[in-house]
């Protein structure tokens, strides 16, 4: 049996340092690619990052179902725990493509393409109470957004997310989708979402979004295979 020591920071929170949601950070030397899958789906965050070289920002990005491309949580957060550890790279190396990380104060930001991410079925509704009022137990397939003004004027929205398709009931802060979102609305967002997890975007026609917020950390684990 082998202990495997993993990272774990929170993506996205508030700011008072609440909510977030959590990424696991894992060294990429010490899990063969075969088994990256698995180990992150024994994690049971939505998404796991294996650090391949954190001196040139080199990650792949997996959930509890298979790697993903791009993903908008774990870069942010891996870029601010980069940071953290020394290693305060300005790109990001994955699949999909570099990615371009900035930082402003406390907040961490990457740069994407707004096509990059997963599909999702979008629900503007008329409320946020109505976005809070959701049941996550009747979104038993794909990936669906509910959003909702909270401010129009000021770009505040309420949103809440669903992504059976990745083998996440409720996933508290989606940094791609909210790209998308930021696209399909053509404007600047601040977007409030799961339990009260903060995200910032900055719409950048005609292709391209920054996605960014808070990030702190948590108490490391250690995962026994």
């Amino acid at each position: 049996m082998t202990a495997l020591p993993v990272e774990v920071v929170h993506v996205f929170t508030d700011p008072d340092g609440r909510f977030g949601n959590p990424l696991g950070i894992v060294d990429g030397s010490l899990v063969a690619e075969p088994d990256r899958q698995r180990v992150a789906a024994a994690l049971g965050y939505s998404e796991t990052v294996y650090v391949d070289d954190a001196a040139t920002g080199t990650l792949r990005i997996y959930s509890a179902t298979g790697e993903m491309p791009f993903a908008g949580h774990p870069t942010v957060g891996a870029a601010a725990w980069l940071h953290s550890t020394g290693h305060p790279v300005d790109t990001l190396h994955v699949p999909v493509g570099p990615i371009a990380v900035t930082r402003s104060d406390d907040l961490f930001s990457v740069r994407a393409d707004t096509t990059w991410g997963s599909t999702w079925e979008w629900h503007h509704l008329a409320s946020p109470e109505a976005v809070l009022a959701a049941d996550p137990t009747t979104y038993d397939a794909g990936h669906t957004f509910l959003w909702s003004w909270l401010d129009e004027p000021r770009g505040i929205i309420r949103a809440r997310a669903f992504a059976p398709a990745m083998g996440v009931t409720e996933d508290e802060a989606t940094g791609s989708a909210v790209t998308q979102l930021t696209a399909h609305l053509a404007r600047n967002l601040h977007v409030i979402q799961g339990t009260g997890s903060h995200l910032y975007t900055t719409h950048q026609p005609p292709t391209h979004a920054t996605v960014g917020g808070r990030v702190l950390p948590a108490a490391p684990r250690t995962l026994t295979l």
